[in-house]
């Protein structure tokens, strides 16, 4: 989670809710003050594009960013589309999940993957549920949320010219969590998956193939532990109807669902084994603050762990100004849109 300064809205009731998430975050910041890129496999990078239906339509959405509103299943919502200009043929899409508090407009500024996507050839969704108190996902089997971004995502696909074969989630903190879920619960149309600050393993978690994963976490993380559960920080978010915090006192309370007591590598591994990958990971000093865990694994299932040293609630490489009080630091030292989209151009869908 993060906060902004100044972010332009597109869509009429936005700027209310925005403030308010915003006042939010400025309380819990000061309540706590108060206390690179690598190469595509060219194997992968030359399969075959399958056309969504939407390369039928003429006239689909302009280049540029743009505010759409999106129903389904007795939920509403909207999302940000960013299309590249100049693109032809169908083309990547890449959904970019907010974490807890965050309006879809602050994950667009914070994770950048909208800019990026409109320069690198590949088009973006940025949604949000619109219901009552803080934006979040409620990712758990049973419940509707993953539904509808399942819906969303044939919505896109019928009037935009998406490759089926490369349609991939990225998610910050409880967009981590839901992107985590989508690996799990969409594994036959999203492609590979980067949660940042929040991968997560699930019980439940029965994927029908193994999903590749790029996954980066602070070794500092102040709100999502990298050594397991919470950190130090997250008693200090409020609860969705800000009745109290987000940190659940007692069952059933107000609060929301939290990272479970694994540590992130433990995470890690937990998804190398149900890629069928092997037990012996290798690690790498990639910068100065920076280390890479790589798992013996076959080309299909890669999972790779980018551990920042030092590193907060944040996603790496960001320009975003976040709360360091409450979130801890950004790393410069690597860009996870670069990572992020060389690891995803490797991994289309079998």
């Amino acid at each position: 989670m993060t906060t902004m300064n100044s972010i332009p809205l597109r869509r009429s009731g936005a700027p209310h809710r925005l403030r308010q998430v915003v006042g939010a975050l400025a309380a819990v910041a000061a309540a706590v003050a108060a206390f690179g890129t690598g190469s595509v496999p060219a194997a992968h990078a030359e399969a075959a594009a399958v056309a969504s239906a939407g390369c039928a339509t003429p006239d689909r959405t302009a280049p540029g960013s743009s505010t759409l509103p999106f129903a389904s299943g007795g939920q509403s919502g909207h999302y940000i589309l960013d299309v590249p200009a100049g693109a032809t043929g169908p083309l990547p899409l890449v959904l970019d999940l907010h974490g807890y508090l965050e309006p879809a407009e602050i994950q667009r500024t914070s994770s950048g993957l909208g800019e990026f996507g409109s320069t690198h050839g590949f088009l973006t969704i940025t949604p949000q549920l619109d219901e009552p108190g803080f934006p979040r996902w409620d990712f758990t089997p049973g419940q509707p949320d993953v539904d509808w971004l399942s819906t969303l995502l044939t919505q896109v696909e019928s009037t935009q010219c998406v490759d089926q074969r490369r349609v991939y989630a990225a998610g910050l903190s409880m967009g981590a969590f839901t992107s985590s879920a989508l690996a799990c619960r969409l594994s036959d149309r999203i492609a590979a998956v980067a949660p940042v600050a929040g991968l997560q393993d699930f019980q439940w978690c029965h994927p029908t193939r193994p999903v590749p994963i790029v996954a980066f976490h602070g070794t500092s993380d102040p709100i999502i532990a990298y050594t397991g559960g919470i950190g130090p920080n997250a008693r200090y978010l409020p609860s969705p109807d800000g009745s109290g915090s987000a940190v659940r006192q007692q069952p059933g309370g107000p609060g929301v669902d939290g990272p479970g007591p694994q540590s992130i590598p433990d995470i890690a591994t937990a998804w190398a084994r149900r890629n069928g990958c092997g037990d012996a990971p290798t690690e790498q000093h990639v910068t100065r603050d920076v280390d890479l865990t790589t798992y013996p694994c076959p080309p299909a299932g890669t999972v790779e762990l980018y551990s920042v040293l030092g590193g907060g609630h944040t996603w790496p490489g960001s320009s975003f100004a976040s709360p360091e009080p409450l979130t801890g630091s950004t790393t410069q030292s690597i860009s996870a849109d670069a990572i992020i989209w060389d690891f995803f151009q490797a991994h289309p869908l079998p």
